[in-house]
């Protein structure tokens, strides 16, 4: 299932997440494995420091390369837009592809109006399909926005039952910005896996906590991305489309909402 951006990229719905898999033989098993299962988006980042597993995985996958949606991000450490086309182009080259197809500049900080500028350099030739941001407040992309012609395709932030940026969602989709989920089953916050609500639509619908919250977020029409380096939750995770939440059930889960969420994922 996927959605359209606002230059006419194609981006799915369901990804999966590579956070905390160490570059190595394991993430570059469970990329594969995923893109076995199904999986057409991957998520990954400089910081992250497994492109390296990440483009092996891509490479001995069976799956055509125009088919796999590749996200990754720099740091704002290297701000600039000499450093940002360099970051950009260690990243490629890392993973052995000719393109990226979502960049996005991995925290507010820095001088996040050349390293745009950079991004959209990249972007009109061809290294880039999209370009965004991660962990962007609105006044952050409002300010990005005056000051250039190009305005962010996706702003990942982290998103879940008990942080759910309902009015960021509507700001963003207001200007054609697609908010994206980063941890949405909120790093364990909250005890989410045993929330009563969550376990009993869990039941009702014959469906993990876990697919519960990413139906919920799909259903919302919020990219989720979500990460694991077990394999029985990474078929879990993928098994979402099968079912749908009645608008009732998508309201209750509405009143769980706490404002509460990290300051960064990194």
């Amino acid at each position: 299932m996927n959605l359209t951006l606002n230059n006419g990229v194609q981006m799915p719905l369901l990804g999966f997440g590579t956070y905390l898999l160490k570059d190595g033989l394991v993430c570059e098993q469970r990329v594969l494995n995923a893109l076995t299962i199904g999986y057409r988006l991957i998520d990954t980042a400089a910081a992250y420091y497994n492109e390296q597993s990440v483009g092996k995985a891509i490479k001995k996958s069976n799956v055509k390369r125009e088919e796999i949606f590749v996200t990754t991000k720099f740091l704002p450490a290297v701000p600039g837009y000499e450093k940002a086309k360099r970051a950009c182009e260690a990243s490629l080259k890392n993973m052995g592809l000719d393109y990226i197809d979502l960049y996005l500049i991995h925290l507010p900080q820095g001088d996040i109006n050349s390293s745009w500028d950079a991004m959209i350099d990249l972007y009109k030739e061809g290294k880039l399909r999209a370009i965004g941001v991660s962990n962007f407040n609105l006044n952050e992309i409002q300010d990005l926005a005056k000051h250039h012609s190009v305005i962010p395709a996706v702003n990942q932030v982290e998103t879940h039952p008990f942080s759910q940026k309902k009015e960021m969602q509507e700001a963003l989709k207001s200007q054609g910005i697609q908010l994206e989920s980063w941890a949405p089953f909120a790093q364990g916050k909250n005890n989410l896996f045993n929330n009563e609500l969550l376990k009993a639509f869990s039941k009702k619908y014959n469906k993990s906590v876990a697919q519960v919250v990413l139906r919920w977020l799909i259903q919302r029409e919020v990219v989720v991305i979500p990460k694991s380096a077990n394999l029985k939750r990474i078929h879990e995770n993928f098994a979402v489309f099968d079912f749908a939440l009645s608008a009732e059930d998508m309201a209750m889960i509405q009143l769980l909402d706490k404002g509460q969420g990290l300051i960064y994922n990194v």
